[in-house]
């Protein structure tokens, strides 16, 4: 696995019950799955010459993020590498605007869009599709970064050329009229066999997911299908080959799609406890040409992102595991082994359970309590 972040990290645990070794790309020495992995290797995923020198003692190469550059991919693809997803599937994941022209040419649902060369690009958007308009950088952007929410033409004149001079590439969209937004989360293996899993709401704060769902709640049977299909198709369409998360806003009108992740996603992290496959495992399976697991739901969950607070807490991780143990003692935490920083994921609890407002308060409060080391209803620990 190219990458050696937290999707890595749980990918290697998945890999241990199957009886596989991962090798992990690593870029530095303390990523979150090189601290566990038997087989790292320390190399930059923009290191042609590191990704062949990994890439020749292993049977396949999978990744954990989308940031591999695309030549890099296609030359390794020529000179033989077995790549799970492929070049051509992965660059629909790595460039937004390839995204969406391919969406929009295959009459597949999803907000109005342009590619912008100028400023004068995004005037003409907002002043036929309304403003405000949403502004993104076609290619590296994740977690909220690499997106820009202009409300007005004085705005984009301001922005627009600086993010043009600095050599970005960007596409405009419209701002969606949303209910609410869902993941479809689906695998596929090179034989061609899909499975998906109920299909999930995300709760953003801040572009970062804080908060899945699971079920979506209140989302009807013929909507849930709906998704699933959608995303089914999208894999056949592209290729894809393992797990593929479709983010979707759900409007008054239907479904949109918004983007794509191929890989792991932090959509799919609750069907560590609450499914019958996880999506670590799946993905695993779909890249070594397994039969895929069955994703049937085992319980409601609710996933909760620990994210780091503003000011590192006194009280060690290990003692905050202590007393939230004790509170909640049916509470699944799952640590990366990261430092902390403010707002950087370290971690997620799953809860589950009947689906209601206390199961989602007692993991928003798990949550914090491991990243603050201080109970949100006013119980604290001195």
């Amino acid at each position: 696995m190219v990458g050696g972040g937290q999707l890595a990290r749980m990918t290697h645990q998945a890999a241990i019950s199957l009886g596989q070794s991962l090798r992990v790309l690593a870029a530095g020495e303390n990523e979150s799955a090189g601290l566990v992995a038997g087989e790292v290797v320390h190399g930059h995923h923009t290191d042609l010459e590191a990704l062949r020198s990994f890439a020749r003692g292993v049977d396949v190469v999978t990744f954990d993020h989308e940031h591999v550059p695309g030549e890099h991919l296609q030359t390794l693809e020529q000179e033989g590498v077995l790549l799970r997803p492929g070049p051509g599937a992965l660059a629909f994941a790595q460039n937004k605007l390839l995204m969406r022209e391919h969406m929009a040419a295959h009459d597949l649902p999803g907000p109005a869009f342009a590619e912008v060369s100028d400023v004068d690009d995004v005037l003409k958007f907002g002043d036929t599709h309304g403003w405000p308009v949403v502004l993104k950088a076609a290619t590296g952007g994740y977690d909220g970064k690499g997106v820009w929410m202009v409300d007005e033409a004085a705005d984009a004149r301001g922005l627009v050329p600086e993010l043009l001079d600095a050599g970005m590439s960007l596409l405009v969209e419209e701002k969606v009229a949303m209910r609410r937004e869902l993941s479809a989360l689906v695998a596929r293996s090179p034989f061609g066999q899909g499975a998906a899993w109920p299909v999930v709401e995300t709760v953003q704060s801040n572009g970062i997911n804080t908060e899945v769902l699971a079920p979506a709640p209140g989302l009807s049977e013929s909507r849930t299908h709906e998704a699933q299909n959608l995303a089914l198709r999208i894999a056949a369409d592209l290729g894809v080959v393992g797990v593929l998360a479709v983010e979707l806003f759900e409007t008054d009108e239907g479904l949109l799609v918004n983007e794509l992740a191929m890989r792991p996603h932090n959509s799919g992290h609750w069907t560590m406890d609450g499914s019958r496959t996880s999506q670590f495992e799946q993905h695993l399976r779909a890249v070594l040409d397994y039969p895929l697991g069955v994703t049937d739901l085992l319980s409601p969950t609710v996933m909760a992102n620990i994210l780091g607070a503003p000011e590192t807490p006194a009280m060690r991780v290990d003692e905050r595991l202590h007393h939230l143990f004790a509170r909640y003692p049916d509470a699944r935490v799952h640590l990366y082994g990261k430092g902390e920083r403010p707002g950087r994921k370290l971690g997620h609890v799953n809860l589950l359970g009947t689906l209601d407002d206390e199961l989602r308060q007692r993991a928003r409060l798990a949550a914090h309590w491991l990243s603050h080391a201080e109970w949100l209803d006013g119980y604290q620990i001195h």
